[in-house]
């Protein structure tokens, strides 16, 4: 999706499965097909115009990896086709083992190999699960996509819990594989060795949107990350060290979150572009952030891409716990919380011995959330080892 919205984060989102795979040695190419008109940053709203999005993906592989420049295939609403040819694209398409779709943004490639394995990487668990199995109302074309969702061979998914009896997601019949996101180490290296200000605050990136309607399942209803932020919006008057947030979305209650002692960054420019959101968090201590109320009712597992990023950065986190520190291993780098005191005790520990948490946080990107240390689980269980 990051011709559709090409903004930094979204960038890292997506291309880290393109670096990593490309990094472990496999033939990768990024195609983008998804029939949507393109954000401009710039303007603030779709276009038709898709000049700024394809110069976005172009100086990306530029910058980290030219030996992808030419790699790259862009299509607008199916018709326009930008970096590789239609012609080279379809090449590629034909001959390819695995069509891995994150996020289930992208529709098929027409002249996809009848022998390509397609799969379906979930990111949102919980928001896409309930509608698989609820079709709400204010879905628009919820028919069409759920279609598209069962014409993949396999399904992944961010829920790492899924399997658990604790965890509430409906499995209705899906064959689900549980995983996590991944972040490349090497392009994250320089923010690795960058030194830390004595004033930086711990930080977080994130949306205040809602969604479209009213997400429910057996008479509960699920929301985004509001709800979660009342649970812990004083938290910076009690806090060892200062907590900033780069908020976006046009419900942000701006004045509240001033008011509940929080430094308040525009999130439009520290996610503008890759390099902006790098430099956002090499200026931060580490991060402290809340998860999407769904994921953490549904007891899910799942682990924020952000996150991989800062721990990736040598940047320790503090983070709530969604049930993912069955998996990933809490306590030293990345620590789990769940009430308001568990997170300023975590924090406390970040603030005395900073050095410890900050090799620690890495060790935790290296050994659970690298390419290495996630893709070639994925492909085994794809029975693609």
């Amino acid at each position: 999706m990051v011709g559709q919205f090409p903004l930094g984060g979204v960038a890292w989102d997506y291309f880290h499965y393109v670096l990593g795979l490309h990094q472990l040695g496999h033939e990768v190419y990024y195609h983008e097909d998804t029939w949507v008109w393109p954000y401009d940053p710039k303007l603030g709203y779709p276009t038709d115009n898709p000049e700024y999005t394809v110069n976005f993906i172009r100086d990306f592989f530029a910058k980290y990896a030219p030996e992808l420049s030419e790699r790259w295939h862009y299509c607008l609403l199916h018709e326009k086709h930008f970096g590789m040819t239609r012609e080279s694209f379809d090449e590629v398409a034909r001959s390819a083992d695995l069509f891995l779709n994150v996020s289930g943004a992208c529709f098929f490639p027409d002249s996809l190999s009848p022998h390509c394995l397609k799969v379906w990487m979930d990111t949102d668990p919980g928001y896409n699960h309930i509608r698989l199995a609820t079709k709400p109302d204010w879905a628009e074309n919820i028919d069409r996509w759920i279609a598209q969702v069962r014409a993949h061979d396999k399904h992944l998914t961010y829920a790492e819990n899924i399997l658990a009896d604790d965890c509430l997601l409906p499995r209705l019949d899906f064959h689900w594989i549980p995983t996590r996101p991944i972040a490349t180490l090497p392009e994250w290296a320089a923010v690795k060795d960058s030194p830390i200000a004595p004033a930086a605050p711990l930080t977080t990136v994130m949306s205040w949107d809602y969604f479209p309607g009213k997400l429910e399942l057996n008479g509960v209803q699920y929301h985004g990350k509001p709800p979660e932020y009342e649970k812990f919006r004083h938290l910076p008057a009690r806090s060892s060290l200062p907590l900033a947030l780069a908020v976006g979305g046009h419900k942000t209650p701006t004045e509240q979150i001033k008011s509940d002692g929080w430094q308040l960054i525009e999130a439009r420019a520290a996610t503008l572009t890759p390099e902006s959101y790098q430099a956002f968090i090499a200026a931060s201590a580490g991060e402290w952030s809340i998860a999407k109320n769904v994921f953490v009712a549904l007891r899910t597992g799942w682990f924020s891409c952000r996150t991989a990023c800062y721990l990736a950065s040598a940047r320790p986190a503090v983070v709530q716990d969604t049930a993912w520190s069955k998996y990933v291993p809490s306590g030293s780098g990345v620590h789990a919380f769940t009430t308001p005191d568990e997170a300023l005790a975590a924090i406390d520990t970040l603030r005395t011995h900073p050095a410890r948490e900050r090799a620690a946080a890495y060790a935790i990107a290296d050994e659970y959330l690298s390419p290495h240390a996630v893709l070639p689980k994925i492909l085994s269980d794809l029975g693609l080892a």
